[in-house]
């Protein structure tokens, strides 16, 4: 599945062959992150959730932004709930709602909008779900202004996790 995006980018849902770029990607954000004092991801710098990335690739939950052929940004989404979901949202029976996450762009493409086009690219082809949902680090003050500022209603705090959700 090959999506236009917008100016030249693409989005698409990662295969097999994307995994090694995907998690290198992943880990420099980690690192650019812990540069810039957020803490948040640290664990990717050790091959924490290498696997669960991997298998996120296989079971064709992942996508990838591409400009050209570099890929710049990637994210996950979940049509059901996860343990970590089901962690920090209790269960969900009702099956309507989308869960977004490791949503990531590389630094060089932050800040000017592409974040808020990928989101509206899930809204826009993803409506069969009443809500897209997220958590992020509670103390991660620009990443929670982020998802506000994207018409995200925060709905709550569980383990030092923000919890938003918008209407898709």
């Amino acid at each position: 599945m090959n999506l236009d995006y917008v100016e030249g980018f693409n989005i698409k849902i990662a295969t097999n062959e994307d995994s090694s770029e995907i998690i290198k990607m992943l880990k420099q954000i980690a690192l650019w992150m812990k540069d810039n004092e957020i803490n948040q991801w640290g664990f990717l710098l050790d091959g924490g959730d290498d696997e669960e990335i991997e298998q996120a690739i296989s079971n064709q939950e992942t996508y990838i932004v591409l400009k050209d052929n570099d890929i710049v940004a990637t994210f996950k989404l979940l049509s059901e709930q996860s343990e970590w979901d089901r962690h920090i949202w209790g269960d969900d029976i009702s099956s309507e709602s989308l869960y977004l996450h490791r949503l990531a762009i590389i630094p060089t493409y932050m800040n000017n909008g592409m974040g808020r086009s990928i989101l509206d690219w899930i809204q826009n082809n993803e409506s069969n779900k009443e809500y897209l949902k997220l958590d992020c680090v509670a103390d991660n003050i620009k990443l929670n202004n982020f998802y506000k500022n994207n018409k995200f209603e925060l709905v709550g705090l569980t383990d030092g996790h923000s919890k938003y959700q918008r209407h898709i």
